[in-house]
């Protein structure tokens, strides 16, 4: 067996998981077509339309006011097959506030938007494949794909290689959560010990005294320690 595959049974999500409503309608029954891509696809996007500022990596200094909730640092290392790190790559986060609301017109949770908190951020790993954000943790929400659906605490993550076809897209959750267990998007990893991969641990090391919790997440992009990505 390759063991660089990331397609070993289990490992990645699967595309069609009954339990997970939506997935009953979006799944591909069809034998996908291959387009070609074109030259923007191939070649782009760089780093977005601005320049990335180091307020862009920290989501509680993006307004005038401090944001509700816990202030958290989310750290960590984006490796590739052979634990080689991964530099000068866009990192893309977005999440809800502490009270589990989006800022965007579909999320009619009622729960308060926090006018403090926007909820993305955007970094590039440097040299080492180190990345770090600053944030609040994000709160559990209402999803309706079964009865008494909560979602648990999660982190969408990003990454972009050097064009758009190279994006990979993944959720990072928190160790010891107890509505992990009955989320059908984080069991479309059937594989017990990859699905791990999508779990921040706590750390110590990134903990900041008397001001934030530290997590840990590190990211593999491919072979068999990889991180779980969304189709």
């Amino acid at each position: 067996m390759n063991a660089y595959r990331r397609e070993q049974p289990g490992s990645q999500p699967n595309l069609l998981s009954p339990a997970y409503g939506s997935t009953v309608k979006r799944a591909p029954s069809q034998p996908l077509v291959l387009l070609p891509n074109t030259i923007s696809e191939l070649t782009g996007p760089v780093y977005g339309h601005t320049k990335i500022a180091a307020v862009d990596g920290d989501l509680t200094r993006q307004h005038a006011g401090e944001p509700q909730g816990e202030r958290i640092i989310v750290a960590g290392r984006v490796l590739d097959e052979d634990g080689r790190p991964v530099p000068n790559t866009l990192v893309e986060i977005w999440q809800c506030n502490a009270a589990g609301r989006y800022i965007h017109a579909r999320d009619q949770h009622d729960a308060p938007l926090d006018p403090n908190f926007t909820g993305s951020g955007r970094v590039v790993t440097d040299e080492n494949g180190n990345y770090s954000f600053t944030s609040i943790k994000p709160g559990a929400y209402p999803w309706r794909n079964h009865a008494n659906a909560w979602r648990p605490a999660h982190i969408h993550f990003s990454l972009f290689g050097p064009s758009f076809v190279t994006r990979l897209v993944t959720q990072m959750y928190f160790e010891a959560d107890p509505l992990i267990k009955y989320d059908p998007i984080f069991h479309t990893v059937t594989d017990p010990v990859a699905a791990q991969r999508m779990v921040a641990k706590f750390d110590l090391d990134i903990t900041k005294p008397e001001w934030a919790l530290g997590y840990r997440f590190d990211i593999v992009l491919r072979g068999r320690d990889a991180t779980p990505m969304e189709a």
